[in-house]
């Protein structure tokens, strides 16, 4: 069952996920080579709790840890460990907050050093999904309309689009309906209502859309062992049209890139 949030509990909610936001936009000058992923989660842990919430994903299921680090052919929900990051790897940095009773939830995949072109390409292309996806996050429009908008994009560039893993809708639980899967047909699933707040996120790998399981029961990899990407964000319907309630202007501030594609769906 879709649970619509009322305008008040959408900007309680803008606060989580703003949370998440400069989180993510502090671990922005950290991820470096020779940096561990264990290092950061402890950095993210005590900025989230500095700003009085909760790390969402501290045992939730069982997780181990306060951020979900995926890096290069790993999908999502790898566990942070002792390994440096190095030159050249790509690394998705998944986090959650509690803060008001609700959840903020999204991601980021982030360049360490040098990244080859090809993988460049991965990530600018998966980003532009995720925006491809929001566009369709709105009122006449179903599931299965953000799903297609997603999957075409990234299909006509050749990735691979994961399917057992999916987006949700977030507020008082980490996961709500609908889900919210980076595939679909235009007009299936479930119908679009004001005040639902989704976490849309496309995960896309470039080579097979298979996957595999490490036998930690978490981490997720690409079968073929080629790089995955993948991007985050919370959306709240809100007169009929996508609003951002995350935002990655804190991760561009910190390394200095200026971008435009959040404008159309900030809060006028």
């Amino acid at each position: 069952m879709i649970i619509p949030k009322s305008k008040e509990e959408i900007e309680l909610m803008r606060e989580s996920a703003l949370i998440v936001s400069k989180t993510l936009g502090m671990l922005a000058k950290e991820v470096k080579p020779g940096v561990t992923t264990l290092h950061l989660d402890k950095l993210a842990e005590e900025f989230i709790r500095d700003h009085e919430a909760v790390p969402a994903f501290l045992g939730l299921y069982d997780f181990p840890n306060s951020l979900c680090m995926s890096p290069n052919a790993q999908v999502v929900h790898g566990i942070p460990n002792e390994k440096p990051l190095e030159d050249g790897d790509i690394i998705s940095i998944d986090c959650g907050t509690i803060k008001n009773g609700f959840y903020g939830d999204h991601a980021y995949t982030f360049e360490v050093g040098e990244v080859n072109e090809e993988t460049k390409k991965l990530l600018q292309v998966t980003k532009e999904s995720l925006y491809e996806g929001i566009r369709q996050f709105k009122i006449g429009n179903r599931v299965g309309d953000v799903g297609f908008a997603i999957q075409q994009h990234a299909e006509n560039h050749g990735y691979g689009v994961v399917r057992e893993l999916v987006g949700h809708g977030l507020g008082k639980t980490m996961h709500e309906d609908p889900e919210m899967p980076n595939y679909g047909k235009r007009g299936r699933g479930k119908k679009f209502v004001e005040g639902m707040v989704v976490a849309i996120e496309p995960m896309i790998n470039q080579g097979t859309k298979r996957i595999k399981q490490l036998r930690d029961g978490w981490t997720i990899l690409t079968q073929d062992g080629k790089p995955s990407a993948h991007f985050e964000h919370d959306v709240a319907l809100v007169d009929g049209s996508p609003q951002l309630l995350s935002t990655f202007d804190y991760i561009y501030e910190s390394l200095g890139i200026k971008s435009e594609e959040e404008n159309e769906f900030k809060k006028v």
